[in-house]
């Protein structure tokens, strides 16, 4: 509207005084030799224009600086350094025991590749994290390491990742190289968040062995595709016309005492890249549920 203004939208402050000595003077409110008055007044007016103006600036970027990218989540995200060791297993799969709560999905899931974390574990929320995860040892390590995904929590040497030996076999170039790499109990790695891909899966909803229709509702959510955690999993009553939270009881399982008869329509929120989000799924748990059932939510993430 006539006048300029910087490039985040707000307008300059010079632009305002400008404005300002325009009023002033086609205004006729300066007595004669006012002159050195005006120039204070417009000293003072740009000053405090300045002040007000970057309030004003920073108010305005306050939501695009909350809705601001999570590079923890996001593709371009770079390798970082870490540590990695292995755990043993009878098959060499994971363990159904995992602190996530997965159960047999745990051990299996991802043929197998699979890893305990440890800061990464997030008190739960990093259960079902897909990792790119790389060894640094010239000549033995595969250049494109091996994807993990994230079912258990577990400490070791100043270790990312205890691998399951599935997963730490992968590492190498050859079945030889994985058998030198194995002699050195723990490597240097680098690693980062990837995309965790389950073609042609939708997401599930496992009912917990714990739980018991109609008393006691615990489940753990099954196959999230893309690079998203979930934080949280709410309940829909219909008597009270609200969505109820449910309890991170721990890893990944979520529960509610009580819960209302017939279909329960759940919700689940998700972080990624580009910020947090709701997904609602196309199909409700059915009235009959029962532990040790799972159900299709008919949703898919990428």
């Amino acid at each position: 509207m006539g006048g300029s203004s910087s490039s985040d939208g707000c307008l300059s402050s010079d632009s305002m005084a400008a404005a300002a000595r325009t009023e002033n003077r086609e205004g006729g409110i300066l007595s004669s030799g006012g002159d050195d008055l005006l120039a204070t007044f417009l000293t003072s007016l740009d000053m405090e224009l300045k002040h007000q103006l970057g309030l004003l600036c920073v108010i305005l970027l306050l939501p695009a600086l909350s809705s601001a990218t999570n590079k923890d989540y996001c593709p371009w995200n770079p390798y970082k350094n870490s540590r990695a060791t292995y755990y043993g297993t009878r098959d060499g799969y994971g363990t159904p025991r995992g602190a996530c709560g997965f159960g047999e999905y745990g051990r299996t899931v991802n043929d197998g590749m699979v890893a305990a974390v440890s800061g990464l574990w997030n008190d739960g929320v990093g259960c079902g994290a897909c990792y790119q995860v790389k060894c640094k040892v010239p000549k033995l390590c595969n250049v494109n390491g091996v994807t993990v995904v994230a079912t258990d929590y577990g400490q070791g040497d100043r270790t990312d990742f205890i691998l399951s030996p599935r997963a730490f076999n992968s590492l190498g170039v050859s079945p030889d190289a994985s058998k030198e790499l194995k002699k050195y109990g723990t490597l240097d790695i680098a690693y980062k968040r990837v995309p965790c891909t389950y073609p042609g899966r939708n997401i599930v909803v496992k009912v917990q062995e714990s739980s018991s229709n109609p008393g006691y509702f615990a489940v753990v959510l099954q196959n999230l595709g893309g690079s998203y955690d979930v934080t949280n999993v709410e309940l829909w009553e219909d008597s009270r016309k609200q969505w109820s939270p449910l309890r991170r009881v721990y890893g990944a399982v979520f529960d509610y005492a009580n819960p209302p008869k017939g279909q329960l329509f759940l919700r689940f929120q998700v972080i990624g890249c580009y910020g947090t989000y709701w997904q609602i799924p196309k199909k409700p748990i059915p009235a009959d549920w029962k532990p040790k059932m799972t159900y299709d939510t008919g949703l898919q993430l990428k």
